[in-house]
């Protein structure tokens, strides 16, 4: 049996759901192919697998398992991607972290057939809270929470990969990864201790930009004598321009910070309250910048707050009532919009499950699927009829929608 907290969660990724969704435009009246991938994170001895659902409207139809030739650990932080692509309409590959074999597999998108496992270095370690992955046109990021490394690997033809390096990544009060975001310049890290740091990718290879600070959420919980806990940020977003970072925080409530990019590092945090919603542990802007979504981790709902891309503001926006089956022993992890326009109109969550051997266990993961209205002013998210969707396995945290939003 496992031992859980609210900052070192055991987790499964979602990692592909794969969806067929007819996006009728009235310009050109096309069909959309949609991907939505969960990464089941199963832990030895039973393989891990990347599972494919289809989507039609609000339904998810399981299509396919692909498995990835390692082994997962069934745990992990909540703002940990365990699957991510290049931001691209075009993505060719999904990439998934087996956190119990420290490798990385690559799918092929349009044959969903596995293509192979990389690793990074020997030290590379992931075995403790997972593997997060950052991917841009480039390169592929991999945050390894056991050895407290970023390892590097530049993206081949054929979704193969060759590992270029790591490098040392750790909290200013010992932290390991929890969540990143990267673009073709600069990568973002939390580490979940109250950290954050920047690093420059533009080579390939992190370098840091000497910026390893405790944001200002934590500090202000925080003085230099004594913590009584504070707010820990986990998820990680970057805006398209590359002007802001954007993190949601582990904390009694909803609370998010947002750093300006402008200096080509991370400035200190702006700090915006949200709301009575506990924990902001996973979060993603919407395709259009006007939504940033939130999963309250450990309270069992689901925020959008507003957004303001030039300023970089937050304002309140619209909490759900407490999901269908959520009984406060599962946890929630990642949001992913199902449409790469506008406010994505539908809105996939991982819903974190047990073990059935576990004494007290919860449900089984499942996936939240919730519709979205907003007006710019007001906005609404609401549970669909045929959401909750239970999975077989316990663990989801991470969900991947292919095509990705663009950026």
């Amino acid at each position: 049996m496992k031992t859980w907290n609210r900052c070192l969660l055991s987790a499964v990724v979602l990692v592909t759901l794969t969806a067929f969704w007819c996006a009728m435009d009235p310009a050109t009246a096309v069909c959309q192919n949609i991907n939505v991938v969960v990464n089941r994170d199963t832990g030895f001895p039973t393989m891990n697998a990347a599972t494919f659902y289809q989507a039609a409207g609000t339904q998810l139809t399981y299509q396919n398992d692909v498995y990835t030739g390692g082994f997962g650990i069934q745990g992990g932080f909540f703002g940990t991607s365990r699957v991510n692509s290049v931001a691209s309409l075009t993505a060719p590959c999904v990439y998934v972290s087996d956190a119990g074999t420290n490798d990385i597999a690559s799918i092929s998108l349009a044959t969903q057939q596995q293509v192979g496992t990389f690793l990074g270095s020997t030290n590379d370690n992931g075995s403790a809270n997972g593997i997060g992955l950052a991917v841009n046109s480039n390169y592929l990021y991999a945050g390894f929470t056991t050895s407290n490394t970023i390892g590097a690997f530049s993206l081949q033809a054929g979704c193969e990969m060759t590992f270029l390096g790591d490098v040392p990544a750790i909290g200013k009060q010992g932290g390991s990864v929890t969540g990143m975001a990267v673009n073709s310049t600069i990568l973002i890290v939390a580490y979940g201790d109250g950290s954050i740091q920047s690093f420059n990718v533009a080579g390939g290879i992190p370098v840091s930009n000497r910026d390893l600070q405790n944001s200002t959420g934590y500090n202000q919980l925080c003085p230099p004598l004594a913590c009584w806990g504070g707010n820990l940020p986990s998820g990680v977003d970057i805006t398209q321009d590359g002007r802001f970072a954007v993190f949601g925080d582990i904390s009694s409530g909803t609370t998010v910070e947002v750093s300006s990019l402008s200096t080509g590092k991370l400035a200190k945090t702006v700090v915006y309250s949200l709301g009575a919603g506990v924990d902001a542990g996973a979060i993603r802007l919407s395709p259009d910048e006007s939504l940033l979504y939130i999963a309250n981790s450990e309270g069992g709902t689901v925020s959008a707050a507003f957004f303001n891309r030039t300023t970089g503001a937050v304002t309140r926006g619209c909490t759900s009532p407490t999901l269908n089956g959520f009984n406060a022993l599962p946890w929630l992890g990642s949001v992913t919009t199902r449409d790469t326009t506008g406010t994505g109109n539908l809105l996939y969550v991982a819903e974190f499950g047990r073990d059935t051997i576990e004494i007290n266990h919860g449900l089984p993961s499942q996936i939240g699927i919730l519709t979205i209205t907003s007006t710019g002013s007001s906005c609404t998210l609401t549970e669909t009829s045929n959401s909750p969707l239970v999975l077989t396995f316990p663990g989801a945290l991470s969900i991947g929608v292919y095509p990705p939003r663009p950026f």
